[in-house]
């Protein structure tokens, strides 16, 4: 599986450890940025993950920024995206079980290096249970212009 990855300046520490995290299991991972802890603005990476798995380049993405939702709301932006925030792995399994989301988000300045790893963990390896979710899905979908 290839996972797409970004982040801001707030993220990159998070972002660094999630790489090297995902490559020890496996994945192969497109790092789309930032590439260093120079203030820089998340929209622009939270769209290049975003895009990268809208265009089917990546199966799922993980985006960070310092609490995780601007660069969520960023991501969500991109048609076909649905990226969760999470902070805890009960949501990062809920959100792929239930919502089917394709994307990740996670807040360095609130979720520690053990707990990102196990809510990527849970995040990729929970599938989507369709079933009376996948109408609720199709009918988010459907309010994307």
């Amino acid at each position: 599986m290839k996972i797409a990855i970004g982040c801001d300046h707030g993220g990159y520490e998070l972002k660094e450890h999630l790489v090297a995290f995902l490559k020890e299991k496996g994945y192969e991972v497109k790092d789309c940025g930032t590439y260093s802890k120079e203030s820089c603005d998340y929209p622009v990476f939270g769209e290049a993950a975003a895009r990268a798995v809208a265009s089917g380049e990546c199966e799922r993405g993980i985006v960070v920024c310092t609490t995780g939702i601007g660069i969520s709301i960023a991501a969500n932006k991109v048609k076909g995206i649905r990226c969760a925030h999470v902070c805890d792995s009960l949501c990062a399994e809920m959100c792929r079980r239930h919502n089917d989301a394709n994307m990740l988000a996670l807040g360095a300045g609130i979720t520690g290096f053990n707990l990102a790893e196990r809510c990527v963990e849970v995040f990729l390896a929970t599938p989507f249970e369709s079933g009376r979710h996948a109408r609720r899905v199709a009918e988010m979908d459907a309010i994307e212009p």
